[in-house]
């Protein structure tokens, strides 16, 4: 697919006004001077931009219907515009200059479906206070970003203390959750990207959503948005998700390819990941299960995930100096370690879900 989007007007004034909201949404514009130069580029554009007359000639030209064509006036649409409209299987038909900003939106997001696939979500979810769902969280988003994918890690838990400084960058300035409003329901994965604070690890850069040290987390039409937004992108996007249900939380679980319960191998830990998994079965499209070892009492793996009822993802070893390793500082998953052998797991099992997805499809 090209990566410009087609833009066929006579009007000279909107011409020039296509032009600068497709550059302000950092999409390159290819004009067609006629049908014919229209033809070679209708199907393999991302976007179609028409006025009247090029909608008029699209349609006496027979050119068929297609996603991502949208018809711009100045005024008030005529019933000439809606016919080409559904003759053309146009999306909308804009008026200018109300419109501008909401077009602009469209082709951003529309570059961002271009640069391929859909990306994935991610959730975890402590099992009981403590798992370290935080820690797994942010090693899986950090392992996803050196692996060359455009990683988001989004906190979900405004009780957490903030994922920024568990990943090193609470100095950095940046948007958390209470600066990002989502007024019409959809946020623009490039500058949502460009406002947030990054963790850089040599070429690996991952962009993190926190929340601040406040008890006030994220609306969850915000949260959906963002999720939504991050998917477009097609990176890896990552969710840490408090245990007790918020709207929020059960927002960004309904939303989540995969939800991993991260459960500690010990009695009680497992009496509570009961109730938690109840909720998940609920609300998450898959749920399966990571265990914490060691076991004090010597509880398997396998025990555990019978107790729930739940697919074992993954038995984890010990991580031991992590304590310490995070007390001075270093990021989750940034060397090797069980936390970083669980993160890859939890990651190839987030791609063999994609992979079968895009088979069904």
């Amino acid at each position: 697919m090209d990566r410009r989007c087609l833009v066929v007007a006579d009007d000279p004034d909107l011409l020039d006004a296509l032009l600068r909201i497709a550059a302000a949404a950092d999409m390159e514009a290819q004009r067609a001077i006629d049908a014919a130069d229209a033809r070679r580029a209708w199907a393999r554009a991302p976007a179609v931009l028409l006025d009247r007359a090029g909608a008029v000639r699209c349609r006496e030209a027979g050119f068929g219907r297609r996603g991502s064509v949208v018809i711009v006036v100045t005024g008030e649409p005529a019933a000439e515009d809606w016919r080409a409209a559904v003759a053309l299987g146009a999306d909308r038909v804009v008026q200018l200059p109300a419109g501008e900003a909401a077009l602009a939106g469209m082709l951003a997001d529309v570059r961002d479906r271009a640069g391929g696939a859909p990306g994935r979500v991610l959730a975890v979810v402590g099992g009981c206070g403590g798992a370290g769902a935080s820690v797994l969280a942010t090693a899986v988003a950090v392992g996803a970003a050196r692996a060359g994918s455009a990683a988001l890690l989004v906190d979900c838990d405004p009780l957490g203390g903030g994922l920024d400084l568990l990943a090193g960058i609470e100095e950095e300035a940046g948007l958390r959750w209470p600066g990002l409003t989502v007024g019409d329901g959809r946020v623009q994965a490039a500058s949502l990207r460009g406002a947030l604070p990054r963790v850089v690890s040599g070429r690996a850069e991952l962009s993190v959503l926190s929340c601040a040290r406040s008890p006030h987390g994220p609306e969850p039409a915000a949260v959906g948005a963002v999720l939504d937004a991050g998917r477009r992108a097609g990176g890896t996007v990552v969710c840490d998700v408090p245990r007790y249900p918020t709207d929020a939380a059960l927002t960004a679980v309904a939303a989540a390819d995969l939800t991993v319960l991260l459960v500690p191998a010990t009695l009680r830990a497992g009496a509570a990941a009961c109730r938690v998994a109840d909720v998940l079965a609920e609300h998450a499209q898959v749920v399966e299960l990571v265990v914490r070892g060691p076991s004090p009492g010597g509880i398997t793996p396998g025990e555990v995930a019978s107790c729930l009822g739940l697919p074992l993802l993954h038995a984890m070893r010990p991580a031991r100096g992590l304590a310490g390793a995070l007390e001075r500082g270093r990021v989750p998953g940034a060397g090797r370690s069980a936390l970083s052998v669980a993160a890859r797991v939890l990651r190839d099992r987030l791609g063999a879900l994609d992979v079968a997805h895009r088979a069904a499809s």
